[in-house]
């Protein structure tokens, strides 16, 4: 039971939420999340610290960049996740989020063929 309130805490911070539905829909490193969310870099890694700690995410050193995915081990969670991204059209903040982050995939797909 201390996992399941553990995580409804977790969601209940709209920050975490919104890093957790991006990172659902695909691995991303900090600085793309400030972009896509404005939110500041200590406070998107302050609550991807407490996502780590529980379990809910992973990370992986590519070059230069830390870069994160969601590891939803828990398939209830997975579900409630899943639940939320499939009715993303009720939620505005997180659906501008998910366009912006498409938006930036096109960006760095982009800026890699250029290479």
């Amino acid at each position: 039971m201390d996992k399941l309130t553990r995580f409804f805490k977790i969601l209940s911070d709209e920050t975490r939420l919104r890093i957790m539905v991006l990172l659902y829909h695909r691995e991303l490193c900090v600085c793309q999340m400030c972009g896509i969310t404005g939110i500041s870099q200590p406070n998107i890694s302050k609550h991807l610290a407490k996502l780590r700690d529980m379990d809910l995410v992973k990370d992986e050193r590519k070059e230069q960049y830390t870069c994160y995915s969601l590891d939803l081990k828990d398939k209830l969670f997975e579900n409630i996740i899943e639940n939320i991204v499939n009715n993303i059209g009720e939620y505005p903040t997180l659906k501008l989020d998910i366009e912006k982050s498409k938006a930036a995939e096109k960006y760095i797909e982009l800026m890699s063929a250029k290479k």
